[in-house]
């Protein structure tokens, strides 16, 4: 029996992750060890504690905070760690870089050092497309695992050097580490601060939709069910010090999302609303997942207009699930200003922009 410790086992990964791990590895435990920031919700994994029993245990704490990893771990007797543990709303972070920065590379930092001092067999470190930076929209390119980090925000750059870290912890310590970079991931128990529990949460409560004026910039879309056994399959076959790039291949634009949306719920196409850009909104991301696909034998199962309608259904069935997190949505995606009125730096226009007090 092996004991896998997942950090940020309440969020949107990392909670489908532990129902996918658990559901396929009948012998293994699971301890979910999150600090249950805004974003997560411990309530996604009630029936899971229900039914594991031993199986499933939480553990509130910070990767930030060596002695509690350490203890953790060695208490549980975890023989692996999986990493999703992370600030990752592109939008706070441009009015909050510093949490970001706090959590995904001082974080990840404080859990590799646990992880060395505890023996644990395996790191993998779950990150994401955007540290390559985007692409232009009118260009066939792909990022590859060799292409350059070239992050363009805040939430990249910190992901980036998260990235960067795990590397150097392998290099240096022998960590034996593995990293994955997804696409953008969609499915049930999001948080509603992104695009499309965003948008079809307002929906159903009849209010706008805030596109950026740039609607037609794209994105890859992945089902999280898919994006958790490409996890799965990097941990069991995967070579240690390598990268995989983790997508679907299917690119869809932001205009695309809303009127899909609009479309199953039949909905009124005047919820559409357009706002300013963000500051440093990415245009295009696409992965090159050729590598995943050859070596350990992974692709994605789900057909994404059919996950995508299954994952409308899912909001619209679950109120009860979200409902109560709207409360602590605290950036208002309406009221960027214009790039050209945006003071860098400026506490003054963070605060216009929806940041926090």
């Amino acid at each position: 029996m092996s004991t896998i410790l997942v950090a940020g086992g309440a969020g949107f990964i990392g909670s489908n992750f532990i129902r996918h791990w658990l559901a396929h590895h009948a012998t293994d435990r699971v301890v979910n060890y999150d600090l249950l920031t805004y974003a997560a919700n411990s309530r996604s994994l009630d029936d899971v504690a229900a039914r594991e029993g031993s199986r499933y245990v939480f553990v509130r704490g910070d990767i930030r905070d060596y002695d509690h990893v350490l203890t953790t771990l060695r208490g549980q007797s975890a023989d692996a760690i999986v990493n999703f543990a992370a600030e990752s709303h592109n939008s706070r972070a441009v009015v909050q870089p510093d949490a970001f920065f706090e959590t995904n590379v001082v974080g990840t930092v404080q859990l590799m050092r646990a992880a060395l001092d505890a023996g644990i067999s395996r790191f993998h470190h779950v990150s994401t497309c955007e540290v390559y930076g985007d692409l232009p929209l009118d260009a066939d390119d792909a990022f590859t695992e060799s292409s350059p980090l070239v992050p363009k925000t805040p939430y990249n750059a910190s992901k980036a050097a998260a990235d960067l870290a795990v590397n150097a912890f392998a290099e240096t310590y022998g960590l034996p580490v593995t990293i994955s970079n997804c696409a953008n991931n969609y499915g049930p128990y999001q948080f509603p601060e992104k695009v499309i529990p965003h948008f079809v949460v307002s929906v159903l409560d009849g209010k706008p939709m805030t596109l950026y004026r740039s609607s037609r910039n794209r994105r890859e879309w992945l089902h999280v069910d898919d994006h958790c056994r490409a996890i799965e399959a990097v941990i069991e076959r995967g070579r240690i010090g390598e990268t995989y790039n983790v997508g679907s291949g299917v690119e869809v634009d932001i205009e695309g999302i809303a009127d899909r949306i609009l479309a199953i719920l039949d909905a009124d196409p005047g919820l559409k609303s357009y706002v300013p850009d963000r500051p440093g909104h990415d245009r295009r991301y696409l992965l090159d997942s050729s590598k995943i696909r050859s070596e350990l034998g992974w692709q994605p199962r789900i057909d994404f207009e059919e996950g995508f309608r299954d994952t409308v259904h899912w909001y619209r069935d679950n109120v009860d699930w979200w409902r109560g997190l709207l409360d602590r949505l605290d950036v208002d995606e309406a009221r960027w200003q214009d790039p050209a009125d945006f003071e860098s730096g400026s506490r003054s226009s963070l605060a216009q922009a929806g940041a926090i007090a």
